[in-house]
């Protein structure tokens, strides 16, 4: 439905976006996941026509929509701040983009009150936006880009004023409410939850580029560039050097290592055992920290040469010193 052709853009001597390319299917929520600064506002921006002096393509349904000013893309749009307007109600803010269509009073509201059920907030009509809380507001941003029927949802970090519990709560009514309509969406964050939480595909933006563009369980569990690993917080990343033990590694994994520079123990296949080393597979360790987080412990063992691997346990009853068993699955040793 929207494609992206070798897009291009610099604010001065700065590239902000390098060379992207991606297709979004009609129906999907893609997120473009990165750090600050990754390029993933500008390539929004971009797509909505708020940026201009672009080298490169947008393309819906197959045309060209560079010369289409934002207001004709019949897209909407959702950020961090809602920009909801002070002195109107809810049910003012939800109808403003109708009215500015050209909507009939007795359409508008009928759909107002449609949106209002899907959000939840019937009976939130008159109330002064000032008053609501930041879910409440969320809510209301929402219902005002939904309202009138865009073909492309664009949201740039819009939970990110929230607090951590309220996002988790609002990041899935969010995905049911844009997949409830059949929305195609476009989703911009720089928090991995958030991404596993709502897309169909993710792509992680490093420098200006993508770097991966997979289905989140695919970028998990198989990051392909050492730097998509460390920002899903998989540490377990090392240089391919002489070391015996990273030879090891290499040796019992299906995987091919002739291009990689680095090799990933991705802790999905590690298990820590208290029993003897029996199988080609599994390594000595010894506990080096623990830490403790309520319902699993972080835990750093140095096995054989003192290559530290991080692991994640549900057991809490490992002390630092403690020797142990390492039992790693070969298909999770991944080149990078």
């Amino acid at each position: 439905m929207l494609s992206l052709k070798n897009i291009s853009y610099s604010y001065g001597d700065f590239n902000a976006v390098k060379n992207v390319s991606l297709e979004v299917n009609d129906g999907e929520i893609i997120c473009l996941l990165g750090p600050s600064g990754c390029g993933k506002t500008t390539l929004l921006r971009i797509i909505t026509g708020l940026e201009k002096g672009y080298t490169g393509k947008v393309l819906l349904d197959g045309k060209d929509v560079g010369d289409v000013p934002v207001n004709e893309r019949d897209f909407g749009l959702m950020f961090q701040d809602f920009a909801l307007f002070p002195h109107m109600s809810v049910a003012e803010n939800i109808a403003y983009g109708l009215k500015r269509r050209g909507k009939q009073k007795q359409d508008i509201k009928k759909q107002v009150t449609s949106i209002l059920e899907q959000v939840g907030l019937v009976g939130f009509e008159k109330r002064d936006v000032n008053m609501l809380s930041g879910g409440q507001k969320q809510r209301v941003a929402l219902a005002r880009s939904l309202a009138p029927n865009p073909r492309l949802l664009m949201l740039d970090e819009p939970l990110g004023s929230l607090d951590a519990l309220l996002r988790d709560q609002l990041i899935v009514e969010l995905r049911d409410t844009i997949r409830s309509v059949g929305l195609t969406a476009i989703y911009v964050t720089h928090d991995q939850k958030e991404a596993f939480s709502i897309a169909d595909r993710i792509a992680v933006m490093n420098s200006g580029r993508i770097e991966q563009i997979d289905t989140p369980q695919q970028v998990y569990e198989s990051p392909k560039t050492a730097f998509v690993a460390r920002f899903l917080g998989l540490s377990n990343s090392f240089p391919k050097g002489d070391s015996s033990v990273i030879k090891r590694l290499m040796d019992i994994s299906p995987h091919d290592f002739s291009n990689a520079d680095e090799i990933l123990v991705h802790p999905m296949g590690i298990t820590i055992s208290k029993s003897e080393m029996r199988t080609n597979n599994e390594f000595n360790g010894i506990i080096q920290s623990v830490v403790f987080r309520g319902d699993h412990s972080h835990v750093v063992i140095h096995i054989d040469d003192k290559l530290p691997l991080r692991v994640t346990t549900l057991e809490s009853n490992y002390a630092v010193g403690q020797l142990v068993t390492l039992q790693i699955v070969p298909e999770y040793i991944l080149p990078m």
